[in-house]
């Protein structure tokens, strides 16, 4: 079998780093997956070893690849344009939808018309996802598929693996908390802003890694406030850090008795969240839909209320502060990730329904040449 992917947004973020766990897995079945994006927001090298990527604007070349590739499934990732560039194809086979946006308001360009394409299903990562999408379609099919992770790649590393030289490096004496992501509105670094200057008030034995957001829209407003409210001390930035280091960087905050926060308004899933347990590191989130879907709350993480900055430092220094209840939800994480999350696991769902569906795509064919 061979699927094409368009998503418009080539990121460094979970939609792709999901996708390129399921292209990884998928090519282990005979199943070749390939992927069109339309701009690249430094993606590139997270598919480039996994997959043929195309990266481009131009309608008549994106035409043509859907032409000549003769693909038995096509996926769309929150893409409204794309519905426009199949029917202009003339392509046949079936098309599924992925709906990732979890704000209603951002989701409903891409699900307003499907421009005389007949999607067969709607593909969502959470069951809050689903009530998301419920909303704005009817006689559409939703599957919940969760997000998978490679636990070949990212597992708890034993110290003789840890790249210790390698950037992030840790402090001596100091616990990491890791906030990873982009830096926009969503993710909401405001409030981590907040919680560093508490915790800067309080103790000095914490450091914060803050890991990604070179190309984030609110890169130069957060270099600003972090200057301005002088925590390069306890925020430590590292604006690029390579997809294949992530697992080291795991580590590290285990190594150091730490824990992963998310700030986050908003996620349909939340790949991080499932890196950073079944490495063996406990998270700290606030305790909304599908977080709570994915952290269970005194088992493999803590949550905090609503937007509380004073409720997420009290959530971190319980994890923090007892090395025994670290220790246990360590294991939880990686126990709980292993069963439900697991590529493995997760990626069978997915093929599953792509052979029932291209397959019942073809008989039907078969039935109408005749």
């Amino acid at each position: 079998m061979k699927v094409l992917v368009i998503w418009r947004l080539l990121t460094v973020g979970g939609v792709n780093a999901g996708w390129r766990n399921r292209a990884i897995y998928f090519k282990k079945k005979e199943i070749e997956t390939e992927f069109l994006y339309t701009t690249d927001h430094g993606g590139l090298h997270i598919m480039q070893d996994v997959a043929k990527v195309y990266l481009t604007k131009d309608e008549r070349k994106i035409i043509k690849i859907i032409k000549e590739n003769a693909y038995d499934a096509i996926i769309v990732v929150d893409t409204g344009a794309a519905y426009k560039w199949i029917r202009k194809a003339k392509y046949k086979g079936p098309v599924f939808i992925e709906a990732r946006t979890p704000e209603l308001i951002k989701l409903q360009p891409h699900l307003k018309t499907f421009k005389g394409i007949q999607p067969e299903l709607i593909i969502v990562p959470s069951q809050y996802q689903r009530r998301l999408v419920s909303i704005l379609t009817e006689d559409i099919p939703i599957h919940v598929i969760h997000n998978g992770v490679d636990t070949s790649f990212f597992r708890a590393l034993s110290d003789e693996e840890i790249d210790f030289d390698s950037t992030p490096t840790m402090t001596t004496g100091k616990k990491i908390i890791g906030w990873i992501g982009r830096l926009d509105k969503r993710k909401n670094w405001p409030m981590l802003i907040e919680v560093a200057k508490k915790i800067n008030s309080e103790r000095d034995d914490i450091e914060i890694w803050v890991i990604g957001g070179a190309q984030s829209v609110q890169r130069e407003e957060f270099a600003a406030v972090w200057q301005e409210e002088e925590l390069a001390e306890i925020i430590k930035w590292f604006p690029v850090i390579p997809y294949q280091q992530m697992p080291h960087v795991y580590a590290k905050i285990r190594q150091s008795g730490g824990c992963t926060l998310a700030t986050t308004k908003a996620e349909s899933f939340g790949n991080t969240f499932i890196e950073s347990m079944v490495c063996g590191v406990p998270v700290v989130a606030s305790n909304i839909m599908p977080i709570n879907e994915l952290v269970v709350n005194g088992e493999t993480g803590l949550l905090y209320r609503g937007q509380n900055v004073e409720d997420a430092v009290n959530q971190i220094y319980g994890i923090i502060n007892e090395s025994e209840v670290h220790q246990q939800m360590s294991q939880a994480a990686i126990q709980r990730v292993e069963e439900m999350f697991a590529i493995q696991v997760v990626a069978e769902q997915y093929i599953s329904l792509l052979q029932k569906l291209v397959k019942a795509d073809t008989l039907g064919n078969d039935e109408v040449k005749p």
